[in-house]
C-alpha cells in the first residue's frame, strides 16, 4: 500500500557518507557538536533535578534483587551508585528467602574495568551443572552486542588459567560438561552471516584450539545464525542445534551422540516441524509452538497453538499431538516455564495476563528408566493418555486487575517451586514463592520480596481502552493518569509494534516521577506487529502490511483526542529501535497529530538498512529493498526518504549510541543531518557508550532519560 500523502522523493536523499563511519573523527566531531547543542538547549537546574530523581530510582537500594537459583545458591547481578557497572554476587537461597542481604561478591565489574583499563559491561554468566564451581562469564566493551566469554572459578574468585575463552564477537559459549563447551563465534572468513552472527556451532574440548574444534553443524551463507546447547536433565542428557534461516524461520536438530562421553561426531536429526514454529524439549516431550496453521493427521492446528508430542515417537514418524493450548481469538500464549513435573503457561487474554498449568499423563512425568538414559514412555495400569490442564488458582495472592503476572521455575530439574512476579503501572513489583503439588495446585504461597513505592501514585488510575483502526480492527491501549485524562498537561504515547513483542503493564517509577506526579498521562498502545494477540497479530503488520501498525498507532492518538484525554499540541510519542522506526513514521505520515516526537536507536533509512550492521537479519520482518517490487512498499515507510523539508513537523528529539552494533547509528545521524540542514526543530543526542540499550550504566541511563523528559515538558508543557 502506498501512502497517498507521501511526496515523491529522490530514492537517495543527500547525507554525507562519513556519518556512517561509527568512530570516524569527522563523524564524532559532528556528534559532539550536536550533543553540545542539545545539552545547551535542555540544560539547567530543572534537568539536573530531574536527572537526580531518575538516578535515585535506578540506584534504589530497596529494589528487588532478582536471582537465579543454582543448587543451594541464589545468584544476582546488582548495580547501584557505588557500583555502576555492577557486582555479580550470591547468597544461600534459604537466607535470600528470609530477606537476607549478606551477599558474597564474586565479580566486581567496576574493579575489573579499572584493573584492565577497559569499559566492561556485564552480559551474563552460566554456572556449570552439576558441580556449580565454575562459570562462563560474558563481558562487553561499552555495551555492544559483541562480547567475550571467560571461564571463572567460583571457589578462588579468579579467572581460570588457560581456561575456556571466546574472543570478542557476536556469539556465545555454553557448557556441555566440565571439559567441553559449545562455541558459536567468528572464526574467520565464511563463519558469520551478513548480519555478523555465527554460522557454525563448534565442539571445543579443554586444552583444544578453537580453530581446530570440529564444526558439528553449519548454516548456509544466506542464513541468519547457528546455535547449540546441551540439555543437562538427568536421564535425558542430549544436545540440540538450531539454524536460524531468518528472524522467523529455523530448523531444529537433535544431535545424535553424546558429546559429554567424548564423542566428537554427532549426527544431526532435523525435526519435521514448520520452519516458522518454535520448538523445545522437556524430558521425553517435544513442544511445538505454532506461528502458522499446521495440518496433522487430518486436523488443522491454528497458529498460536501449543502442542506436545512424545519425542521418540515423533522422531520415528508418529504425529499424535497433545494440544496444550488452542487460541480462541482473545487468549494467546505469551510464554511458559517448566518445573520438575509441570508446564506453567503465561497467557494473555485481551492483554490481561493469567496462568495455566499443564501436567503430563499420570505415570509419564519424565521419569528416566533404569538409569539407561531412555525415558519410560508408557504408563501401566490404564493410566490416562491426556495432559491435565487447568487455570492456576492464585487464591489470596493480591493481583490487581490490570497488572502483569509472570511465573518462572525456581529449580526446574529438582522441584515444583515457582517464582511469581506481580507488577503494574502503579503497583510496585512483588516477588512470591509458590509450591505446587503433583496435580499442579498451590500448596503454599508467600511474598518473598517487595519493591518500594518510588513515586506518588495518589489520584492515578489505570484503565484499558480500544481504538478503531482504519480497517475496523479494535486496538487495545492502556491509559495511566488522572481519571479521564488531563488535557492541560502532557500525554506521552508509547509503542513498538514489531517482532511479536508484547507491551504489558509494569511498574515504571521513572515515568511516575517525570510525568504522572506532575499530572501528565502515560499511554501504551498494543498495536499490530506485536504479540498481544498471538502470531496473527504480528503477521498482520509484516512487510507490505507494516502500514497497519502505523494506522493503529494513529487511531490510538485520535481516540485519545476524541475522548478528551489530550490535544495534539499536548500529545508526545516515544519509541525505540523498531519503535523508533514507528515514531519516525508517525512524524512523516501524521505530523498534525502530535506536539513532540522522540525517536530512539531507530531504523529510518529503509533503502540501506539491510547493509548496516545486523540489518540483514530483519528482512523477514520488513522486506528486501534490493528487490524492486519490495522497495515499492518499503519506501512507503522509510522516514529518511519521506521527510520533506517543505512540510511542517512537530519538534523532534533523536537519540542513539555510538556503541550500538545492532542498529547502526547512521540511521539517526543521517536523519538528524537532513533535518538540521532543512532547519527543522530537531535535537540530537548520541551516547558514546551503551550499545543498543543506549546507555552502559545508570548514570548514563538517567541522563538520557532526563533529556527525553525535559524535551517533552518544554515542547508539550507550555
Amino acid at each position: 500500500m502506498t501512502n497517498p500523502s507521501a511526496p515523491t522523493q529522490d530514492p537517495t536523499p543527500a547525507a554525507p557518507r562519513w556519518l556512517d563511519e561509527v568512530e570516524g573523527e569527522r563523524a564524532l566531531d559532528w556528534v559532539r557538536e550536536r550533543n553540545a547543542a542539545t545539552e545547551t538547549e535542555l540544560g539547567g537546574p530543572h534537568l539536573a533535578h530531574l536527572e537526580a530523581r531518575l538516578r535515585e530510582v535506578l540506584d534504589s537500594p530497596d529494589r528487588i534483587p532478582f536471582v537465579s537459583v543454582r543448587g543451594e545458591w541464589a545468584f544476582n547481578f546488582w548495580t547501584d551508585g557505588e557500583h555502576p557497572r555492577g557486582l555479580w554476587r550470591r547468597q544461600l537461597l534459604d537466607s535470600y528467602l528470609e530477606g537476607g542481604e549478606e551477599w558474597d561478591v564474586l565479580v566486581d565489574v567496576d574493579a575489573l574495568s579499572a584493573a584492565e583499563g577497559r569499559s566492561w559491561v556485564w552480559h551474563g554468566a552460566t554456572v556449570l551443572y552439576p558441580d556449580r564451581d565454575r562459570a562462563l562469564i560474558d563481558l562487553s566493551e561499552g555495551g555492544s552486542d559483541a562480547d567475550t566469554t571467560r571461564e571463572f572459578d567460583l571457589g578462588t574468585r579468579s579467572w581460570v588459567e588457560d581456561g575456556f575463552i571466546r574472543p570478542a564477537a557476536k556469539g556465545s559459549m555454553s557448557w556441555i560438561d566440565r571439559d567441553s563447551v559449545w562455541v558459536m563465534t567468528d572464526v574467520g572468513e565464511g563463519s558469520t552471516s551478513t548480519s555478523g552472527y555465527p554460522l557454525q556451532a563448534r565442539l571445543l574440548r579443554r586444552g583444544g584450539s578453537l580453530d581446530a574444534a570440529p564444526s558439528v553443524i553449519s548454516g548456509e551463507p544466506q542464513d541468519l545464525a547457528v546455535g547449540a546447547h546441551h540439555d543437562h536433565t538427568p536421564g535425558f542428557e542430549r544436545s540440540w542445534a538450531e539454524v536460524a534461516h531468518d528472524f522467523h524461520h529455523s530448523t531444529t536438530y537433535l544431535l545424535r551422540g553424546d558429546p559429554s562421553e567424548g564423542e566428537d561426531i554427532l549426527v544431526p536429526q532435523a525435526l519435521d516441524v514448520p520452519s516458522s514454529a518454535e520448538v523445545g524439549a522437556w524430558r521425553e516431550w517435544l513442544f511445538v509452538s505454532l506461528r502458522e496453521d499446521w495440518e496433522q493427521e487430518g486436523r488443522t492446528w491454528p497458529g498460536g497453538s501449543l502442542l506436545a508430542f512424545e519425542l521418540e515417537e515423533f522422531l520415528a514418524g508418529g504425529r499424535h499431538a497433545h494440544p496444550l493450548l488452542v487460541p480462541d481469538g482473545h487468549t494467546f500464549l505469551e510464554t511458559f516455564t517448566l518445573t520438575r513435573h509441570h508446564m506453567v503457561m503465561t497467557l494473555l487474554s485481551d492483554v490481561r495476563s493469567r496462568l495455566r498449568v499443564a501436567t503430563p499423563p499420570a505415570g509419564r512425568k519424565g521419569e528416566a528408566s533404569g538409569g539407561s538414559g531412555t525415558p519410560s514412555t508408557r504408563a501401566g495400569g490404564g493410566a490416562s493418555d491426556t495432559w491435565t490442564i487447568c487455570d492456576l488458582d492464585l487464591g489470596d495472592t493480591d493481583v490487581p486487575a490490570l497488572a502483569t503476572v509472570s511465573a518462572g521455575a525456581v529449580a526446574p530439574l529438582e522441584d515444583d517451586r515457582l517464582w511469581l512476579t506481580v507488577s503494574g503501572f502503579t503497583t510496585p513489583t512483588t516477588l512470591f514463592l509458590l509450591d505446587l503439588d503433583e496435580g499442579g495446585r498451590i500448596t503454599s504461597s508467600r511474598a518473598v520480596r517487595h519493591a518500594p513505592a518510588l513515586f506518588d501514585a495518589s489520584g492515578v488510575e489505570v484503565s484499558q481502552h480500544f481504538a478503531t483502526s482504519t480497517d475496523g480492527t479494535q486496538v487495545p491501549y492502556f491509559q495511566v493518569g488522572r481519571p479521564g485524562g488531563n488535557p492541560t498537561a502532557p500525554t506521552l504515547l508509547y509503542g513498538y509494534g514489531g517482532f511479536e513483542v508484547s507491551l504489558l503493564p509494569h511498574y515504571a517509577p521513572g515515568v511516575g516521577r517525570a510525568l504522572l506526579e506532575q499530572g501528565g498521562t502515560y499511554v501504551v498502545a498494543n498495536i499490530r506487529g506485536g504479540g498481544e494477540y498471538g502470531p496473527a497479530w504480528h503477521r498482520a503488520a509484516l512487510r507490505q502490511n507494516r502500514h497497519r501498525a502505523y494506522q493503529d498507532f494513529a487511531a490510538v492518538a485520535r481516540d485519545l483526542v476524541a475522548r478528551g484525554v489530550t490535544t495534539p499540541s499536548r500529545l508526545g510519542i516515544q519509541g525505540g529501535s523498531n519503535g523508533g522506526m514507528l515514531t519516525g513514521n508517525m512524524l512523516v505520515r501524521d505530523p498534525e497529530l502530535f506536539g513532540a516526537v522522540v525517536i530512539q536507536v531507530p531504523l529510518l533509512d529503509m533503502r540501506r538498512y539491510h547493509t548496516l550492521l545486523a540489518g540483514a537479519s530483519w528482512m523477514s520482518e520488513y522486506g528486501d529493498p534490493d528487490d524492486p517490487e519490495q522497495w515499492e512498499w518499503l519506501q512507503d515507510y522509510s522516514p529518511f526518504h519521506l521527510w520533506d523539508p517543505a512540510r511542517a513537523y512537530p519538534p523532534v528529539l533523536l537519540t542513539t549510541s555510538t556503541r550500538d552494533d545492532r542498529v547502526h547509528p547512521a540511521h539517526a545521524r543521517t536523519m538528524a543531518w537532513r533535518m538540521v540542514e532543512g532547519r527543522a526543530d530537531v535535537l540530537y543526542f548520541e551516547n558514546i557508550e551503551g550499545g543498543h540499550a543506549g546507555a552502559a550504566d545508570n548514570a548514563q541511563r538517567a541522563h538520557v532519560q532526563a533529556l527525553v523528559w525535559e524535551f517533552l515538558w518544554r515542547r508539550l508543557g507550555n
